[in-house]
């Protein structure tokens, strides 16, 4: 009975969590520039995670693993998560949330172009509702008329590519057995490169500590500790305990709750035909995550 509460819990945690940082990363950066801020995050929540695990006496990671962790944190943690919170300068919350759930797609065809692996039947059709999904929601004329919001959904695009290319490669990567420690080396060395990337780009100039609010220090320790620390560990322990049919539920729930949250606390627009692509595109996700003829796992 205790673990069916953990599990229930597990779950509220990275539907909630997961599901409002989309709205978090935002408000953050309304006051801490989009790289210097998720570099610091990352930086920092990796190091927490990191530390806790040489407490636990897990053994130090070897030099082939912190090249692989370099490798993985660039692509997970600065391009594929770092790029989306640059767009959020432009692109509503819930939107990124929402094109950021394109992701299966991407990996699918990144596997079929880049191994291939030909898709399923049902992977095709998920491919082909998720692209019609996302014309229909791009093209919309308070979109596709926005020079800044079509860059920002450009980036977005990016970054999809480099998650996806990073979950094919992470599956060969010589990485620590310990999870925790893993994790907390990509989020080290992504939080680096996010960093240099915020010195190339020169956005850590904009920085100011007078402008700091307590709502911008509320958001970005709300992103270091529920974001990074709190939900890695509820999707690792049911990771665990269920099913990754279940787990994968992650990807129709969270941009849900983003764009509710969008919607109702930050008044963004959520139109009939964003709706109608939204359902779109996460039936597509449902074809591709589904395991049509084969026994359901347990």
């Amino acid at each position: 009975m205790r673990e069916r509460y953990l599990i229930i819990a597990a779950f509220a945690t990275v539907y909630l969590v997961w599901g409002s940082t989309y709205l978090v990363n935002y408000l953050a950066i309304l006051e801490i520039p989009p790289f210097l801020m998720s570099g610091t995050r990352f930086l920092l929540a990796g190091s927490l995670l990191f530390g806790v695990a040489a407490l636990r006496k897990i053994p130090w990671p070897q030099t082939i693993h912190w090249k692989s962790a370099a490798w993985a944190g660039l692509m997970f943690m600065a391009l594929g998560t770092g790029l989306v919170v640059w767009a959020e300068q432009w692109v509503d919350s819930g939107m990124a949330a929402l094109l950021v759930s394109f992701e299966p797609l991407v990996v699918v065809m990144l596997l079929w172009f880049m191994r291939g692996q030909s898709p399923k039947l049902h992977s095709l059709l998920g491919v082909a509702l998720g692209v019609l999904g996302m014309f229909l929601l791009v093209g919309q004329p308070q979109i596709s008329a926005d020079r800044q919001t079509l860059i920002g959904v450009g980036v977005i695009a990016l970054s999809l590519f480099a998650w996806g290319y990073a979950s094919i490669y992470i599956g060969q990567a010589n990485l620590p057995k310990s999870k925790m420690q893993s994790a907390g080396m990509q989020m080290m060395c992504g939080g680096i490169c996010l960093l240099i990337m915020s010195l190339i780009f020169g956005d850590y100039k904009q920085f100011a500590w007078e402008r700091l609010t307590p709502q911008g220090i509320f958001s970005f320790f709300y992103l270091v500790v529920l974001g990074s620390l709190l939900a890695f560990s509820a999707f690792n322990y049911l990771l665990t305990k269920v099913s990754p049919e279940k787990v994968a539920t992650t990807n129709y729930v969270n941009p849900v709750v983003a764009m509710f949250l969008g919607w109702s606390l930050n008044n963004e627009e959520v139109t009939t035909r964003s709706l109608i692509a939204a359902a779109i595109m996460l039936t597509g996700v449902f074809f591709i995550n589904g395991k049509f003829g084969q026994k359901k796992l347990i």
